[in-house]
């Protein structure tokens, strides 16, 4: 039998800084400036469609068969060229509260 030696190394305890030191830090780093209005006005926003589909864990071919969504809709949405009305939004919070339920609801016979 051989005998193994680990070799374990004490971390150097860290520098306390104060949050006002660390906020200048921050904005000294050029690579981490923070976001302006104007950054704000051209970012988008994640598609709800998007967000509710992928926690389902469901492709846009099988959550727009399961909703009965066009498939081309869906992507425009999630893609951003379209948004969907305050009908279809409602109908997208049904979705993202109760998934089952509408599934159900919309699909009697593969249950």
């Amino acid at each position: 039998m051989s005998k193994k030696t680990i070799s374990v190394k004490t971390p150097k305890p860290l520098r306390s800084m104060s949050a006002d030191a660390v906020e200048q830090a921050a904005l000294g780093d050029p690579d981490a400036q923070p976001l302006t209005e104007s950054d704000f006005r051209r970012m988008k926003r994640t598609p709800r469609a998007k967000m509710i589909r992928r926690a389902l864990d469901l492709t846009q071919e099988e959550f727009a068969a399961r909703y009965h969504i066009p498939l081309g809709t869906l992507r425009d949405w999630e893609q951003g060229r379209a948004e969907p009305d305050q009908p279809t939004k409602a109908y997208l919070t049904l979705i993202a509260r109760d998934p089952e339920h509408v599934d159900r609801t919309l699909n009697p016979r593969s249950h």
